[in-house]
């Protein structure tokens, strides 16, 4: 396969870029690939989160058995910081969501809550 340069296409509005268009398979080294696996709940986690009423970052910590001051202490944070980030009302960002997931060695997609 040859190298082909690619320049990716810059998208402006008034002078200011918005969006940056870049080939697919950039995006997927980027962000990784999404499969149905990868993202996938077990039916417990969702119970939990949806029975109960729970964030998904809550209902990963009770099924895999973890207290607060557990996952805390793998991402070397507080206890009370770490559970203002498993609140309901709570909107992490993907960097966040990223070392959440690390602690609970969880797809970080796995905690992303639907809209």
């Amino acid at each position: 396969m040859t190298n082909i340069p690619i320049k990716h296409q810059v998208i402006e509005n008034a002078g200011k870029p918005l969006f940056v268009l870049v080939p697919y398979e950039e995006y997927l080294a980027a962000f990784g690939a999404e499969t149905e696996e990868e993202t996938a709940l077990p039916l417990e986690v969702s119970k939990i989160a949806n029975l109960d009423d729970k964030s998904l970052i809550r209902a990963w910590r009770e099924y895999l058995g973890l207290s607060q001051a557990d996952v805390a202490e793998r991402m070397e944070i507080s206890r009370s910081a770490y559970a203002q980030m498993e609140e309901k009302s709570a909107r992490p960002r993907v960097a966040t969501l990223r070392k959440i997931a690390a602690a609970l060695d969880v797809e970080w997609r796995q905690l992303l809550e639907e809209e």
